[in-house]
């Protein structure tokens, strides 16, 4: 059940609520218009084994991440390896298909910049690029273990999704934190957070919830929040936010 604390902070599960079903998809949308974000959202992407639909957008970015399983991403009919900590951008205009051989289904963690203002209706599956369509200059695909990490105080993030794969409008990455409480801060953007390992506290202000691997987080420009990791280990989150910029900027209340 999702928890509202300070300034339109939301969590939630990834698959809480009653998904959208079109063909092998299912897509449990987290944050977008409906919760008070105004330039981002977070959805979860289910793909059964067999051919998806094809999904565009006219407008907005949209970065992807692979949380689990293996299978064939096509991005306006070229194919790309789709597996686990691996990001992808589809820029505006683009057509995502995605073949999944089975038998696991692949889970994808999605963000798009801004939200549509309608959902996009399916298209018909594009597996092969249009004739006469030039390749792609730079390719979309980002694989975590090829990104450097960049320290920053006690943790470090690696940037997936930023203008060097093409975006000026959307930075991906993934970040660590160790045991502790980070001193609070905000942001002059718009920010989403998927925990993918580890067990803590999300802050904002001075309510707090639990989270743990699967929380979806909604940060509203500006508002104060720290993450707490509460156990031993490293806690690891996937962020995004827009407009695009650097994970390490961060500003402190007064």
């Amino acid at each position: 059940m999702s928890v509202i604390l300070e300034g339109g902070c939301r969590v939630s599960d990834f698959k809480e609520g009653a998904p959208r079903r079109h063909g092998t998809l299912c897509v449990w949308p987290q944050v977008g218009r409906a919760v008070g974000a105004q330039a981002i959202s977070l959805r979860t992407l289910e793909l059964a084994p067999g051919l998806s639909p094809g999904l565009r957008r006219a407008e907005g970015d949209e970065v992807l991440y692979v949380l689990s399983g293996e299978a064939s991403l096509f991005i306006d009919g070229w194919r790309y390896a789709a597996g686990p900590e691996a990001g992808f951008y589809v820029r505006p205009g683009q057509t995502l298909t995605v073949e999944n051989p089975g038998p696991d289904p692949l889970v994808l963690i999605s963000s798009q910049c801004p939200e549509p203002p309608d959902a996009c209706e399916p298209l018909a599956p594009l597996i092969q690029p249009l004739p006469g369509a030039e390749p792609p200059g730079r390719p979309p695909r980002v694989r975590l273990s090829d990104r450097p990490a960049l320290p920053t105080a006690d943790r470090w993030y690696r940037v997936l999704v930023d203008d060097e794969v093409g975006s000026t409008q959307v930075t991906q990455f993934v970040g660590a934190i160790p045991p502790g409480r980070a001193p609070d801060h905000f942001h002059h953007y718009e920010e989403v957070l998927f925990i993918l390992r580890g067990r803590g506290r999300m802050w904002a202000g001075r309510r707090h919830t639990p989270i743990s691997p699967g929380s979806c987080v909604f940060l509203p420009r500006q508002q104060v929040h720290c993450v707490e990791n509460t156990g031993d280990g490293e806690l690891r989150l996937l962020g995004v936010f827009y407009p695009a910029g650097s994970p390490a900027v961060r500003y402190d209340p007064d």
